[in-house]
């Protein structure tokens, strides 16, 4: 029995003399092998037909195409398939769909990206609809664009901004694209077929230009502008990226395509293709981008028919840093808020918090005055439960004390309606601990934001024994819609994210304790590649967090916790962390965070209650991988 093919191209051509071929690969028609060979059968027979005038490009159910197909790249990066990237970009972009002797024209709607992006740029013109996605996203995945999209989007729309989407896998809307140049028209989706195929004419008619984007050099600045663009660009990758390669070997080809021509940059292209996807860095990657889309599907759950409930209203328990951050990325997602605190003076703190965050997006361009009025008028800020007849999820978010949440939820059986979800932002305690005193178990869940919630892109959804089905299918739905990345754990303390973190700043401060300096061990995880050290993210979350959440590791595991008293000795000193100004570092009115020398006699001092000797190798063998 034979194979079935994944995905193909079918032609069809019309009175006018032009062929459209259509690319059809559910759900975004991603560029299989044999969609490719498809596309170059399909083009060749094309080319032969004397009917055939000209040719259009689009993909079926309005999505041009999602980009190569990575579930193939398993069988390249296993030895398979050696020689397609540069088969592609050369023997079918570049030979037998740019050099044809008959103009093709890319109709763009959805999504044009990665692959798909670089088809559109091999054909002689593209029309694009004004919400289309266009990007080249391939670095997410640990590798370079591979059929030419390295040489031909800088002889598009310029190396800057060229770099800028490939760098960044920054996509760009239809509208965008039309400006900078990459398309060449935006229209409605109901007449773009229309439009490419009547663009195709034109160009055979010599009515429209015949541009060959390998070949373009308009766009591309002299060559000693463009080495100061490329050489500013590396150090941008370095600076943010310090442990990856293929940032650097992307600038590297562009430079190659610009300094010996573009189809030398080809063939550069599909050999550092090949060989980054072979790569540890792609296979860690390309399972990351897998693993996030596999978050969706929870046996037991998702497999069970449920549709997710509509959600009108959300109420929120706590304005402090995570309350209002959750509030803000709800609110930017059009969900109505409606945000509680106990007194007049937290609520005002509470929601000038959501309105800074909201106007940081203003200042930086993310989102206009307009904009920020209509989100911010989502937002609603209450003293009593009142308003909460009516609402559909409460997620709380008070401070990590078992008593006031117990007392909260009990409050929040009796005021809200009996459909209505009661989440717990809890980044530690037991699910079932918080709701003893309630009847309501089926609806208790838990939603584990991280901070700055409104930012960050993890979502930990805690179900206890007792949870519905239902509620998890609906918190999956808003995780989406928040645009959240969210992630369904079970109930035990610390959950999994803080399961984790916890012995890994346990492990930090004893290091301290025996000797090694807090700043030494902060450089050592940055220089590793993380975000920042165990310290400085301490004194981000707050030290009442991190008390509260090791208070639970040393109740619930007493023989497996080290109960440092580093933080609760500074802690009594009126330090907090960053809000104060003061932690395991200071910070200045822009809290830029700076090595504090005063750090050293809270260390003594803890050392001295816990009789932990120094020792010189902890130390030393840190300053050794330094």
């Amino acid at each position: 029995m034979g194979r079935t093919p994944k995905g193909r191209a079918v032609m069809e051509v019309g009175a006018d003399g032009v062929a459209l071929i259509t690319l059809i690969n559910p759900p975004v028609n991603s560029l299989s092998f044999d969609v490719l060979n498809s596309l170059k059968e399909s083009y060749e027979e094309a080319l032969r037909r004397d009917d055939v005038k000209a040719i259009v490009i689009t993909g079926a159910n309005g999505k041009f195409s999602g980009g190569f197909d990575i579930t193939a790249f398993g069988g390249i990066q296993a030895g398979g398939e050696v020689s397609k990237p540069g088969f592609v970009s050369v023997e079918i972009l570049t030979d037998t769909v740019e050099a044809a002797r008959k103009p093709s024209v890319a109709a763009i709607d959805g999504l044009a990206l990665g692959g798909g992006l670089e088809v559109a740029m091999g054909c002689h013109a593209r029309i694009s609809t004004p919400n289309a996605q266009l990007g080249l996203p391939e670095l997410q995945l640990g590798i370079i664009p591979g059929f030419g999209g390295t040489q031909r989007l800088p002889r598009l729309v310029g190396l800057s901004k060229a770099l800028e989407m490939m760098l960044m896998s920054k996509p760009v809307k239809g509208v965008d694209a039309h400006s900078l140049g990459l398309v060449d028209a935006v229209v409605a989706p109901d007449q773009l077929v229309k439009t490419a195929r009547q663009w195709a004419l034109d160009i055979l008619e010599c009515r429209r230009p015949w541009v060959y984007s390998l070949y373009k050099t308009d766009k591309l600045e002299p060559l000693g502008e463009a080495r100061e663009i490329l050489k500013f660009a590396r150090t941008q990758a370095q600076k943010q990226a310090p442990n990856l390669t293929h940032p650097l070997v992307c600038i590297d080809v562009i430079e190659a395509g610009i300094v010996s021509g573009p189809v030398a940059g080809l063939w550069k292209e599909a050999e550092a293709f090949q060989e980054l996807l072979r790569s540890d860095i792609c296979k860690s990657l390309v399972h990351i981008f897998f693993a996030q889309r596999g978050t969706t599907k929870v046996p037991g759950i998702t497999d069970l028919g449920l549709v997710p409930r509509r959600i009108n209203k959300v109420a929120i328990l706590g304005g402090g840093l995570m309350g209002s951050g959750i509030a803000t990325a709800l609110i930017l997602s059009n969900y109505p808020v409606i945000l509680k605190e106990v007194n007049e003076k937290f609520l005002q703190a509470g929601i000038g918090r959501v309105r800074a965050n909201l106007q940081s997006r203003v200042k930086k361009g993310a989102m206009t005055q307009e904009k920020f009025e209509k989100t911010f008028s989502l937002l609603k800020g209450v003293l009593d439960y009142e308003s909460f007849k009516d609402v559909d999820m409460v997620i709380e978010a008070v401070i990590e004390n078992v008593s006031l949440k117990q007392q909260i939820f009990a409050d929040l059986e009796k005021f809200c309606p009996p459909h209505c979800i009661l989440a717990s932002n809890t980044s530690t305690i037991d699910l079932n601990l918080i709701g003893e005193k309630t009847r309501s178990h089926d609806r208790i869940v838990g939603a584990h934001f991280f901070s700055p919630a409104h930012v960050m892109p993890l979502l930990e959804i805690v179900r206890t024994q007792r949870t519905s089905p239902q509620v998890i299918v609906d918190l999956l739905d808003i995780g989406k819609k928040i645009k959240k990345t969210p992630v369904v754990v079970g109930n035990c303390t610390g959950f999994a994210v803080n399961r984790m973190f916890f012995p890994y700043t346990q492990a930090a401060l004893l290091l301290v304790e025996h000797g090694a300096d807090v700043y030494q061990i902060d450089r050592a995880i940055t220089k590793f590649g993380m975000p920042m050290g165990p310290f400085r993210l301490v004194d981000l979350v707050g030290f009442g967090v991190a008390i509260a959440t090791g208070g639970q590791f040393v109740q619930n595991f007493p023989e497996r916790t080290y109960k440092s008293m580093i933080i609760p000795i500074m802690q009594e000193d009126k330090r907090a962390g960053e809000t104060t100004r003061k932690g395991f570092y200071v910070y200045d009115d822009k809290r830029k965070a700076s090595p504090d020398p005063e750090l050293k006699k809270y260390v003594e001092k803890a050392r001295g209650i816990s009789g932990v000797a120094i020792d010189p190798k902890v130390s030393l063998s840190i300053r050794v991988w330094l």
